[in-house]
């Protein structure tokens, strides 16, 4: 890889052009010049016809969850051939099939630590998925990018990664959700409430798009069945004033989550 598109000049896609640019001879597209306008050291492209002459051998769709395949159909006429497409959704439902008719190599990825809630300039730790049915040459180039991160990696098919979202995602999201819908006042002085509500707040200041496309994942609502059975048992130990269940009900917890008894 030499030449990498990255379609997007949101958070996610001005982080990549300034991760990359010193490596590889980076473009960015966006038809919103305003976003374009302190991108580092590389080419900006708000049309893309632009795209024409430029022939990059990597696109990085970094558009938001609703605009990713639309975001392809308006760029792919303007790409090479040769060229190797990507994407970064949180969802993956859908591009599968997209991909198998699009014509173009493909690479599918997702960076877990997405840039509000992970801290950018250091991702050691940081998790990131790789769909293994991706070209052998777009999974190298991630692979190399996503490790020189410190990132640590996951192959998933496509069915397993939303499998692995609906689990890992939509059960913190739903709980946020839960926690700010039957919130009455900011100022609590606990500090447990303090670390849910920071929690909170930063889901809820990320894209719409994005978190209604996470909960809309097909997966995700076997999982809310799962935490209402789960609060039903709760509830009834409550109003039977069950304490020893409840004693019981916390060694298993504290053996889910990893915790000695």
């Amino acid at each position: 890889m030499e030449k990498i598109l990255i379609a997007g000049a949101g958070r996610m896609g001005s982080w990549l052009a300034e991760t990359l640019c010193l490596d590889y001879e980076v473009a960015v597209y966006d038809k919103d010049p305003q976003k374009l306008k302190y991108l580092f050291n590389t080419y900006r492209f708000r049309e893309p016809a632009e795209i024409d002459a430029y022939k990059p051998d990597l696109l990085i769709n970094a558009t938001g969850l609703k605009q990713t395949v639309q975001a392809f159909e308006q760029l792919l006429p303007h790409l090479p051939p040769a060229c190797i497409i990507s994407d970064l959704a949180s969802v993956k439902n859908g591009l599968e099939k997209y991909y198998s008719g699009c014509g173009f190599r493909y690479v599918s990825t997702h960076p877990m630590f997405g840039p509000t809630f992970g801290n950018i300039r250091d991702l050691k730790g940081q998790n990131a998925i790789i769909i293994k049915e991706s070209d052998p040459e777009g999974k190298e180039f991630f692979r190399d990018f996503y490790r020189g991160l410190g990132l640590k990696l996951y192959e998933y098919d496509f069915i397993e990664h939303d499998q692995t979202i609906a689990y890992s995602l939509s059960i913190p999201f739903s709980s946020s959700i839960v926690f700010s819908a039957c919130m009455k006042q900011l100022q609590v002085p606990g500090t447990t409430f303090r670390h849910h509500l920071s929690i909170a707040q930063g889901l809820l200041s990320e894209d719409d798009y994005l978190l209604s496309g996470i909960l809309l994942n097909k997966y995700s609502v076997d999982k809310l069945y799962e935490i209402k059975e789960k609060l039903s048992d709760l509830i009834d130990m409550l109003e039977h004033g069950d304490q020893q269940a409840l004693h019981d009900l916390f060694n298993r917890l504290r053996g889910n989550i990893g915790m000695d008894n």
